[in-house]
């Protein structure tokens, strides 16, 4: 009897040994077919042939795997054939291989600037090659499709209007949250603007856009002077010097086809170098328009 825990004990190990190598060959033997994603994001370029929403499988096969592919109207508002179409109603995953491509065709001109358009692929496998106890509907994905215009930097450069949430809780002289100002390009560092009296009258910000990058069209603006202390906060914390930089909490970016910057800006104050303490986090939007449009709204704003 006293041998008994021992025999158990080892009974045991080799159950839960075989028990793992069970789960394991079953994992490895089965053939599911999917999409990598049910929510996908693409941009419509100009001239772009295609994008390609991607099938998995988590077993390689001998010979090639192909399935159908079918479009569900039912929580679709992009239309196929005029804001897209499928290059082919299959797709087909290679021999060796664990995935493969459906290619869309956005149709670009077709699409508004600010549109936000979806539709509902809907992949054709066997019953047993769905993996539904992992994902709620692997069959299907939802695929959005965004216009992206192509980078010009004179997009950038003339008038804008800014509204900005700095000018909202510190007016300064402004007597509104919004204010006129006029742009231009830096004369020696690419891709970056100058805004001219951007918040308060006399001081200059330069913004840098990074154009490299489609799907993150990000915004920098390194440390500069904004404005002094006593016509904005009417007392003086630091050194009379009122600073801003892009906000480290919350992404900045601009938009090609509409012309406009978003800016989230941290705006502090330092003496001589020494942090004194941080004004806040701001959100301002700078938007491009035309001379006639500057005019009017000055107008507006006096």
């Amino acid at each position: 009897m006293k041998h008994t825990p021992i025999y158990i004990t080892v009974i045991l190990a080799l159950w839960a040994l075989v028990s793992c190598q069970e789960r394991y060959i079953t994992l490895q033997d089965t053939n599911y077919v999917m999409f990598a994603e049910q929510e996908q994001y693409f941009l419509v370029e100009q001239d772009q042939d295609y994008f390609s929403v991607m099938v998995s499988a988590t077993a390689k096969s001998k010979s090639d795997r192909t399935f159908g592919v079918e479009v569900i109207d039912k929580g679709s508002n992009a239309i196929e054939g005029l804001h897209y179409r499928l290059l082919s109603n299959s797709v087909t995953i290679p021999a060796g291989e664990l995935a493969g491509e459906v290619r869309v065709k956005g149709m670009y001109d077709n699409i508004a600037a600010a549109d936000s358009l979806g539709f509902i692929l809907h992949l054709v496998v066997p019953e047993e090659m769905e993996w539904n106890d992992l994902y709620e509907d692997g069959t299907q994905s939802k695929v959005v499709m965004y216009k992206y215009c192509p980078f010009d930097i004179n997009n950038y450069t003339g008038y804008a209007i800014v509204s900005s949430m700095i000018l909202q809780n510190y007016p300064g002289d402004n007597v509104s949250y919004q204010r006129i100002i006029e742009t231009e390009q830096h004369p020696t560092e690419k891709n970056t603007i100058i805004l001219r009296d951007c918040f308060y009258d006399g001081y200059d910000l330069n913004i840098k856009l990074q154009a490299g990058d489609p799907e993150n069209p990000l915004v920098r603006m390194e440390e500069q002077v904004m404005s002094d202390e006593g016509s904005v906060l009417g007392m003086f914390h630091g050194d009379n010097r009122i600073l801003i930089s892009h906000s480290p909490y919350y992404a900045s970016y601009f938009n090609t086809c509409e012309n406009f910057v978003v800016l989230w800006a941290h705006v502090y104050v330092e003496d001589l170098g020494e942090a004194v303490g941080t004004v806040g986090h701001f959100y301002n939007i700078v938007e491009w328009i035309t001379k006639e449009e500057a005019d009017d709204l000055r107008k507006q704003l006096q």
